[in-house]
């Protein structure tokens, strides 16, 4: 049964909820993934495109790389889920409470029961999301960097509601951005927060209201913004340890450019889940606090650039 509390008025110990002493991570293996259906544009034109094996060679070394720097844990994947391989997309975890997603499609509905057995069996608190509130994980809400203010987007896929529910469950500040472009149907393939108080975005996908909220947020030499082809390449689809990135391949300068700041770049070849609309970031869901590397050494670095 998922329980339907905020971390503040649950019945639960906070002692009792998953504590992480470094960077932990989940991710599912693509044993059944493929692109059956069209539900965003990256899909249109690749049903049944992606090899198997190269999927299943890509997704190892992104987990191995993952591991150089992270701890991560496996969800096993579900025949009929093709899409549970972007399992970022069915949660957002902080604090131990995890809010699980309603998904706009019920092609990926079924995913929604199989990672919330999944983190209740492993001890977080589930906060319900109702299924007339669209709203899809970290897909659509992520944290930045320290842990403490929760981006989140509306748009084709999410509804606005859903960030008011967000904002319940952890008492958390919430900023509204509006996604414009139907290509990036979810914030994270436009916007990615990054350790130093970074953040890496594509002005394009957002409204003018979203983008003044953004520049407000983050001073001018703290912003990295992505050309349309780096965007549409991925290249906001990250995932960030300290001062580590790992991404998909983008062909352009952007590696050097993330280096000349102080991180660490792995660029992977990502392919196969690009044709089903997600990448690095979409591969793997946090499970640890968001600010937990910077107390780091690594983390500090980067800071201090």
């Amino acid at each position: 049964m998922i329980t339907t509390a905020s971390a503040s008025s649950s019945p639960f110990s906070l002692a009792s909820l998953p504590h992480f002493n470094r960077p932990t991570y989940l991710m599912c293996p693509p044993e059944f993934y493929d692109v059956d259906y069209v539900i965003n544009p990256w899909m249109a034109g690749n049903l049944h495109q992606p090899s198997r094996d190269t999927a299943f060679m890509q997704w190892k070394d992104l987990y191995r790389q993952l591991q150089r720097v992270a701890d991560v844990r496996l969800l096993h994947a579900r025949e009929g889920s093709p899409d549970m391989v972007f399992v970022a997309h069915a949660a957002v975890v902080q604090h131990g409470v995890a809010a699980v997603s309603s998904f706009a499609h019920p092609q990926r509905q079924t995913e929604e029961g199989h990672l919330g057995k999944w983190l209740q069996d492993a001890g977080f608190l589930l906060w319900e999301t109702p299924r007339e509130t669209a709203f899809e994980g970290e897909g659509d809400a992520l944290f930045d960097a320290n842990g403490g203010h929760l981006w989140a987007a509306h748009g084709v896929r999410t509804c606005r509601h859903s960030h008011r529910h967000l904002s319940e469950a952890w008492h958390a500040p919430v900023t509204s951005l509006h996604l414009v472009d139907p290509r990036f149907y979810h914030l994270d393939l436009c916007f990615a927060p990054l350790s130093g108080g970074y953040l890496m975005y594509f002005p394009g996908a957002f409204d003018a209201a979203s983008l003044e909220k953004i520049e407000a947020a983050y001073e001018a030499d703290k912003r990295i913004p992505l050309s349309e082809l780096e965007a549409t390449q991925f290249g906001c689809n990250v995932i960030n340890v300290g001062r580590d990135i790992l991404m998909g391949a983008v062909e352009t300068n952007l590696a050097v450019r993330l280096m000349a700041r102080g991180f660490e770049v792995t660029e992977l070849q990502l392919s196969e889940f690009q044709r089903g609309g997600g990448s690095a970031k979409s591969l793997a869901l946090r499970l640890s606090d968001s600010g937990l590397a910077l107390g780091s050494e690594t983390a500090d670095s980067v800071i201090g650039q």
